[in-house]
């Protein structure tokens, strides 16, 4: 077998230019491979985070059937004590309690139906973004005052700014008349116009009072430190939930499938753009190793004659080609990773993002995602095509006959 390997490492380097070109093309593409499957998991976990900070969060603690069917009825009891404990026992302060309910919000001119929110004003804004997004006043304080944060569409539909006053129309928890009149001071633009024309947030205590929630709500949000520990987390979350109340925790899966469907799709698109790259340097792996074949017939011939089956001529070629797709795969994913990792750290920008990040509170750098999925599948694959792409000239090699192939010099 050392014999074969150091033949076999002998033949690819003689004709050193056209292994380089080829093993170039390698490298090349295994780098791009990385980085770009890298960033596009970078992208991925991006869309996730800011899709869940802007509203859903990790995880949901909610009434069994809450999730399919949101009647106001269908409640999470003493949900603010709840909210206390699971503080505790997570040592997070990424925990926070809500209700929601529709209501009719009125102003001297106009009235829009809109979904209001009961937030903890404490830490609403561990869980979500909407906080930071205020551009003009200032978010919730107390968690008692009559005061509510709107959209920035929704303001100018109604004609309000700061300090105006917006009177809310809705239904309570027992189905009876929910009426409040709010002072407006805060408005946010997420940049999302369905949230901003939608969307109002209110203090817990005064949203329970006023639609006669009685210390109840309708979820407890629970973000994870990072995207990966969420389903650790919501096993902790799950045994922590009292057994005599029926609760479920719903993760950001379940809450946003739309999301998981948008990012199988542009995994289905990015798949064959990589399949298109994966081909073209299988193309040249097969021209490459025809060309050898084809300047190696007379002396196939010659070791032909001496009585070597054609079978194993074919696996030399074959090893050839392994030899080759290595020094690609190693050499791709050594300067593919250092360069994604480096990048990972310090971040890239393009033209633009900085004044999206200021504007809608989201990173203003972009951070390629290295892992060893990312590393190594796009290398591992150029490598198995390559290889695929060796097969036809070393079936060609069980065809040949020694004495036309000594004829051919």
């Amino acid at each position: 077998m050392n014999l074969v390997l150091r033949l076999a490492w002998r033949n690819l380097w003689r004709q050193p230019r056209r292994t380089w070109l080829t093993a170039g093309a390698m490298v090349f593409s295994n780098v791009l491979l990385v980085f770009m499957i890298s960033l596009q998991f970078g992208m991925y976990r991006l869309m996730i985070d800011n899709s869940l900070q802007a509203f859903t969060g990790h995880m949901q603690v909610q009434a069994r059937g809450y999730i399919d069917d949101k009647k106001m009825r269908q409640t999470v009891p003493d949900i603010v004590a709840l909210a206390n404990e699971l503080r505790a026992e997570l040592n997070s302060d990424a925990v926070a309690a809500r209700a929601t309910a529709f209501a009719l919000a009125s102003s001297e001119d106009r009235s829009y139906g809109i979904a209001v929110f009961g937030v903890e004003t404490q830490f609403e804004p561990r869980v979500s973004n909407i906080p930071g997004l205020v551009s003009e006043g200032r978010y919730l304080e107390s968690n008692d005052a009559a005061e509510i944060v709107i959209g920035a569409v929704l303001a100018r539909n109604l004609k309000v700014g700061i300090g105006d006053e917006l009177t809310l129309l809705g239904s309570g928890r027992d189905g009876s008349f929910a009426a409040v009149v709010a002072d407006v001071v805060g408005i946010f633009d997420s940049g999302v116009a369905e949230l901003d024309r939608t969307i109002a947030e209110m203090p817990l205590g005064l949203f329970q009072d006023v639609f006669y929630m009685r210390e109840t709500g309708h979820q407890v949000v629970v973000n994870a430190p990072r995207l990966g520990q969420v389903a650790e987390l919501k096993q902790r979350v799950a045994a922590l939930l009292p057994e005599d109340e029926d609760l479920v925790v719903q993760d950001w899966d379940a809450l946003l499938p739309g999301l998981k469907q948008a990012i199988q799709a542009d995994i289905s698109s990015a798949v064959f753009m990589y399949a298109v790259l994966v081909i073209l340097v299988a193309f040249s792996v097969l021209n490459t190793q025809l060309m050898s074949v084809l300047e190696r017939t007379h002396e196939f011939g010659i070791v032909l004659a001496l009585g070597l089956k054609p079978g194993r001529l074919g696996r030399l070629v074959m090893l050839e080609t392994a030899l080759m797709g290595l020094i690609g795969l190693f050499l791709g994913a050594l300067i593919g990773g250092a360069v994604t990792a480096w990048l990972g750290v310090h971040g890239f920008t393009m033209p633009g993002m900085d004044e999206m990040g200021a504007k809608f509170n989201l990173p203003s750098r972009l951070h390629p995602d290295v892992t060893i999925a990312s590393l190594l599948s796009g290398p591992l694959v150029v490598f198995l095509f390559s290889l695929l792409a060796s097969v036809y000239p070393a079936l060609r090699l069980r065809r040949l006959q020694p004495v036309e192939a000594m004829r051919s010099a």
